[in-house]
């Protein structure tokens, strides 16, 4: 993993404090302008507040597909125990996209006025389609053409979902092109400027080509299929990025952390995190770790012997302190107090430091997404079951990696990879060599992206969920081994889950006459979900 330490105090303060808000700028003479903060000092601020907004998807998509739920004596999640989300819910996941999305439009904006930052303008634009898909898979219809205006236009239109993947389909080409196309003269990328690459522009065009991946086997099969298809034809011949894309910014031990690490570990001033205190395992999570699974209070002994579906002890060691003794539960299970959480029940095995790279395109996803494309027609880059391998590798290689990007002491992950299929191995969820049919490689290959997504990619798992049903859950009993839903869901549907958030108050008290009328979290779901 690439490492930064750099200062950015000063640019992040100007780059904050001219583009986060909708005030006119000329009113002070005396603060910064344009012309001082230009995109090549934008980029780096706008990459950070990416992974912002990508970790506080995690966090809530992780909590929607059982990687986690609050632990003993924790309130204040009630809407989440019911999936009854309404326009108070979770809406820091749109306000902090769309303040953000304006700075990436005046670093969009800047280049096309000058060709001199058309590198910065076509990495702003792959932040945009980011972030943009980030909105659609939670909300749906959304204010692509007209919402990052600001003040210019408080009451934009809605764009339809659909419409709006197809738009961020040719925007990514757009940006692709513009890395290719970029005059002579234009400024370079260097290691500060940067964040994401150290000024590879290869990687930047494979890193396009994973986000345009991403949304077209995400809406393969939909009203979009016509442009899906074709597109599948049409990714550039640099290929796809093959290993983890990690934003720093400059991230230390001093002043600016990882925000994941931040969440889910201490601050800078070493006072242990919320979530440290907060958030368990589900039993049913635990499953995927353990044939055997003991659920219940450590605190009041009160256990339950549940059966499981596999067995991958390494990695529930990497991921869990004290496994297998985790402690585990089910959300909204009344019947006994719920387990306390140990503290920092994560081990260093996604909390490499404070400093750590934050990741926003894993590579076991790449190769999950290439092997999905492979088994439905589309072999981009190998068949499914070569990527679908070398997917579950990547994930134990993660989680084997340490802060400076070496593989912790006694790791193989290839081999790790073989002694799980034999662990396993007349599972077609683990052996590919097991599944037989079209939807039993579909749902090794989604699950596998599950397991290997917990507590990092939450956001993803739980798109995927909603697109396929995978991996497989049965709520009859609700029984904890069985399912992550909710005992006291109030979802009328029959997999007792929501489908979507709802649009934050501020949209319907300030632009009522656009913003769609939802209703509720269990109707109107997104375009690809085909459940």
């Amino acid at each position: 993993m690439k490492k930064y330490f750099i200062k950015l105090s000063v640019i992040l303060f100007l780059a904050t404090s001219l583009f986060s808000c909708d005030l006119d700028i000329n009113e002070n003479p005396n603060a910064a302008t344009g012309s001082v903060v230009t995109p090549d000092l934008m980029l780096t601020n706008i990459y950070a507040k990416l992974a912002e907004d990508v970790n506080t998807y995690n966090k809530y998509g992780s909590l929607m597909v059982g990687y986690q739920f609050p632990g003993d004596g924790i309130s204040g999640f009630g809407d989440l125990y019911s999936y009854n989300f309404t326009s108070s819910s979770y809406a820091a996941n749109w306000n902090n996209c769309f303040a953000h999305l304006r700075d990436i439009q005046t670093v969009i904006d800047a280049a096309d006025a000058d060709p001199k930052y058309a590198y910065f303008g076509a990495a702003a634009h792959v932040a945009k389609v980011y972030t943009f898909q980030l909105l659609v898979d939670e909300y749906g219809d959304v204010p692509y053409t007209e919402g990052v205006r600001g003040s210019e236009n408080i009451t934009p239109t809605f764009d339809d979902d659909a419409e709006v993947y197809k738009a961020l389909i040719s925007e990514l080409d757009v940006a692709i092109a513009g890395f290719k196309s970029a005059d002579v003269n234009a400024l370079k990328f260097t290691s500060v400027t940067d964040p994401l690459f150290a000024g590879d522009v290869t990687k930047w065009i494979q890193f396009g080509n994973n986000l345009k991946l991403r949304l077209l086997v995400r809406a393969a099969g939909t009203e979009i299929d016509g442009a899906v298809q074709s597109a599948f034809n049409s990714f550039s011949p640099e290929g796809f990025l093959k290993e983890d894309a990690g934003v720093n910014p400059g991230y230390n031990a001093s002043n600016q952390q990882n925000p994941f690490y931040t969440d889910y570990h201490s601050n800078t001033a070493g006072s242990r995190a919320s979530y440290a205190s907060y958030y368990l395992p589900t039993t049913y999570l635990m499953t995927f770790y353990q044939k055997s699974v003991t659920s219940g209070n450590v605190k009041d002994n009160v256990f339950e012997i549940l059966e499981g579906k596999l067995t991958d002890d390494r990695r529930g060691a990497l991921l869990y302190r004290n496994y297998p003794e985790t402690p585990n539960y089910q959300l909204g299970d009344q019947s006994n107090a719920r387990p306390y959480t140990p503290q920092y029940i994560w081990l260093e095995s996604v909390l490499k430091g404070r400093d750590q790279d934050f990741v926003i395109f894993y590579a076991f996803e790449t190769y999950f997404l290439l092997a999905e494309a492979a088994a439905t027609g589309h072999e981009l880059d190998g068949d499914w079951k070569s990527n679908f391998l070398k997917g579950v590798e990547a994930s134990f290689r993660y989680l084997e990696t340490n802060i400076n990007g070496s593989l912790i002491e006694g790791a193989n992950p290839a081999e790790d990879v073989k002694e799980y299929i034999a662990n396993n191995e007349d599972s077609y969820l683990v052996n590919p060599e097991k599944a037989t049919t079209r939807d039993q490689s579909i749902e090794a290959i989604i699950t596998q992206m599950y397991i290997a997504s917990n507590v990092i990619n939450g956001h993803e798992a739980w798109s995927n969920f909603r697109r396929t049903a995978y991996p497989t859950i049965n709520n009859v009993g609700r029984r904890p081994n069985l399912t992550f839903v909710s005992q006291i869901s109030d979802s009328p549907r029959p997999d007792q889950l929501s489908v979507r958030l709802v649009y934050p108050n501020d949209e319907y008290s300030l632009n009522s006459g656009n913003t769609p009328d939802v209703g509720d979290s269990y109707s109107n779901p997104i375009f690809w979900d085909k459940n």
